[in-house]
Parts: C-alpha cells; structure tokens; sequence
C-alpha cells in the first residue's frame, strides 16, 4: 500500500492555471484491473485506488502520509518549456525576423 504525491499539471484544455498549485495524495494500485468480458468496462476491486486526496503543500501530504504510516513517493512538478509571449510581439518594430505575408 504505497502512495505517490505529486501536483497536477494544468490540462491542454484549459488555458488558466486552476487547480495546478495543489498537491495530490493517491495509492499505487495493489490488484491490477480486470476487463469485464460482457461490457468491456475496466474494474478493481482494489477500493483504495478510488481515494484521491488534496493538500494545500507538498509538506502537508508528506506529514499526512508519514502520520499515518503510508509509504510514500513525492514526484517533483515538471515546469513548462515554454514562454509567454503576447499576440503584440507579432507586430513590434524590432522583430528578430521580419514579419510578412
């Protein structure tokens, strides 16, 4: 019964950054999934990987975790690579690379 903390990254859909600044603390699967032969749905019985918990920090889901004696793995947010620009910065008048049609 391990657990992994970790903060969301933003989704591709959406272009603010809600939800992004807090931390996750969610078990590892112990049963794998089984498919179920008549639907297709995907089940558990592992009931432990429906409990998903959020935290304001990083140190309190690690004090959550070490309280109650659950291994833990914290994994580091991934910052992105890329820079904000502004639609302005198309038309400014010392443009690296001139702008034309």
């Amino acid at each position: 019964m391990s657990a992994r903390i970790f903060s969301p990254a933003k989704t591709a859909m959406q272009s603010g950054k809600a939800k992004t600044g807090l931390w996750i603390l969610e078990f590892d699967p112990e049963v794998p999934r089984k498919i179920d032969p008549l639907m297709g749905y995907t089940s558990s019985s592992d009931m432990k990987s429906q409990v998903r918990l959020t935290f304001e920090s990083r140190e309190e889901a690690v004090a959550y975790a070490e309280r109650n004696g659950i291994p833990f793995r914290v994994e580091e947010p991934h910052q992105p690579k890329r820079r904000q620009v502004s639609y302005a910065d198309n038309f400014r008048y010392d443009r690296k690379t001139p702008w034309t049609h």
